[in-house]
């Protein structure tokens, strides 16, 4: 599931961010604040993005470089909060 976040969430930032340059070097570990790609106003693009890709809530506690930094970052993120987000959703359909 990692590496199919990973490829989802890159392909949305090579498209938005970097307008389809597929060579620059995006690696996983790449700080996309650091390294220019992503600014402050793209850090909201990119929480919209996962909201309504992953059908997460992120809170402002949320919104900060150590889950938004890199794909690894942001991967990890994702799969933090919808490993919590599945348990209690079946939690409120068996009640």
């Amino acid at each position: 599931m990692t590496q199919q976040i990973k490829d989802t969430v890159k392909a949305f930032i090579i498209e938005n961010f970097l307008f389809g340059d597929t060579s620059y070097a995006l690696d996983d570990d790449v700080s996309l604040i650091e390294s220019g790609v992503v600014d402050s106003t793209g850090v909201l693009e990119l929480v919209t993005f996962i909201e309504d890709q992953f059908g997460l809530e992120m809170a402002d506690s949320d919104i900060v470089p150590a889950n938004l930094d890199s794909l690894a970052c942001i991967a990890a993120f994702i799969e933090t909060k919808t490993a919590k987000v599945q348990p209690a959703e079946q939690a409120a359909g068996a009640a």
